[in-house]
């Protein structure tokens, strides 16, 4: 007489879940994230579980059939060795030690992608690799191709690719989670700061990836919400600073604040613009310091001509202030003082980008730029047949340019996060290099706020940075842009 084995609870994958069948509502495992599901008549949790419920189930000996899981061990045969920096070596080792799973914090052209590299090789699993743009996606592409000896994957700007190594966009991966959240045992986020955002954040809740590797250089958020991001990714388990590594692995840098003075009718122009805004805003009773001031004036801008005559005050004193005459001539005389540099000029919109390249004849990268004009125009800047760049927000994170040693702001917001990124794109050393941001910022106007917002970035050079690098004293910092 035979007997068959009676049916076990069984785990699986599930649009971005995860259902566990065979078991009854009661008891309570203990994992406040698993809860039953009475349409399913199964248990439910976010993917992201996967490694907690395994490890409940192990402990409590209940024995099961895992179903969910769709990956294995995974070698990473190697084109080329790859001798990490110490403080690389440190982080992964920070990084193995809390389990694989956690968040590093290096300065921009501290070596993430490398860090990643060896991250991945150690674990041993396949590997999802999430970045927020198309021209990172590329580069990270090439790096991995680089140094691993086997297909690489891309999803997004046009690629479908899927393999055991494939670098993502985060927004093609929103697509395609609840097919393949359960492919990879190792996910890695570029620019992680990113992740908790009310879609991103589903990308680390919908994979089952028991491995997590956060990687960002300005992890702190204007929202607060970082602490999401470790719950996500797993703890902050190492940080360097910019002044830990100026002079070894980063270039050491100049920031020259350069104030522009308005040419006298655009002056006019702004000082009544400005006058007509400020009084609405004043009558209105609107504090732009609140959180809520913004939306309120954009609603009561709205509700009459005399409101909807500020807003266009307001975006005409703000257009006057960060694309004037006069910015443009500094800039003309920054070119011509480097032109032996290789030189990004960045700007807050596309239109003062668009009519920057016009004006020099110079090419321009913005989010409409197609990903093969980006290659190109990436490459060319690279080899030097480009001596000048101009682009808006799309070079903030992540590109690596590394022969790039001038960075002029022409324009930009009071993100602590955007002045630590834009100057990064300068950090990259080279043996000899002396990296210079210049901040073009028009004379007596609110501009000057903006810029002293932007950079208060002590946190990210770290602890005993130097003062020189903050530019001018740092007073009225909370002041909103008007």
């Amino acid at each position: 007489m035979t007997t068959t084995e009676p049916d076990i609870p069984v785990l699986a994958f599930h649009r971005a879940t995860l259902t566990l069948k065979g078991l009854p509502a009661e008891p309570n495992l203990g994992l406040p994230d698993l809860k039953w599901d009475k349409r399913s008549l199964c248990r439910r949790a976010p993917a992201r579980c996967y490694r907690e419920l395994v490890t409940l189930l192990r402990d409590r000996g209940i024995r099961y059939r895992d179903e969910a899981r769709q990956y294995g061990v995974l070698d990473f045969p190697q084109r080329e060795s790859l001798t990490p920096r110490p403080y690389q070596s440190e982080a992964l080792q920070a990084w193995h030690d809390n389990g694989c799973r956690g968040v590093v914090v290096l300065p921009t052209g501290a070596g993430k992608t490398i860090l990643a590299v060896l991250a991945m090789a150690a674990a041993r699993r396949p590997t999802l690799i999430h970045v927020p743009t198309i021209d990172l996606l590329l580069q990270w592409h090439g790096v991995l191709g680089k140094f691993f000896d086997m297909p690489i994957g891309r999803l997004g700007g046009g690629f479908s690719e899927i393999e055991a190594v494939t670098v993502s966009t985060y927004d093609s991966m929103l697509i395609h989670l609840d097919r393949i959240g359960n492919r990879f045992g190792t996910i890695i986020f570029d620019e992680c700061h990113r992740l908790p955002g009310d879609q991103y954040q589903f990308l680390a809740l919908g994979n089952l990836a028991p491995f997590r590797l956060g990687l960002t250089a300005t992890p702190e958020r204007s929202d607060g919400r970082e602490a999401q991001l470790y719950e996500l990714c797993g703890d902050a388990v190492y940080r360097a600073y910019i002044h830990d590594l100026t002079g070894y692995t980063l270039a050491p840098y100049e920031v020259e604040t350069v104030e522009v003075e308005m040419d006298p009718d655009e002056r006019d122009a702004y000082e009544a613009a400005y006058a007509e805004y400020i009084e609405f805003l004043r009558g209105s009773q609107i504090d732009l310091r609140q959180p809520n001031g913004w939306v309120k004036f954009i609603w009561q801008a709205g509700k009459t001509p005399h409101g909807r005559a500020a807003l266009r005050a307001y975006q005409t004193q703000k257009k006057l202030s960060l694309a004037s005459r006069a910015k443009r001539e500094v800039l003309w005389q920054i070119l011509q003082r480097h032109v032996d540099d290789r030189i990004i000029v960045f700007t807050q919109d596309n239109e003062s980008a668009y009519d920057l390249g016009r004006l020099f004849y110079l090419p321009v990268l913005t989010h409409q730029t197609k990903a093969k004009e980006r290659a190109a125009f990436l490459d060319a800047f690279r080899s030097g047949r480009f001596r000048v760049l101009v682009t808006s927000k799309v070079l903030n994170e992540g590109v690596d340019v590394p022969d790039a040693n001038v960075a002029v702001v022409v324009s930009g917001s009071g993100s602590v996060r955007e002045h630590v990124q834009r100057l990064g794109r300068i950090l990259r050393a080279r043996p000899g290099k002396t990296a210079v941001l210049y901040e073009l910022v028009a004379k007596d106007t609110r501009e000057y706020f903006v810029n002293q917002r932007r950079k208060k970035h002590h946190a990210y050079q770290g602890p005993d940075s130097l003062s020189q690098h903050q530019g001018r004293d740092q007073t009225d910092l909370d002041q909103e842009e008007g």
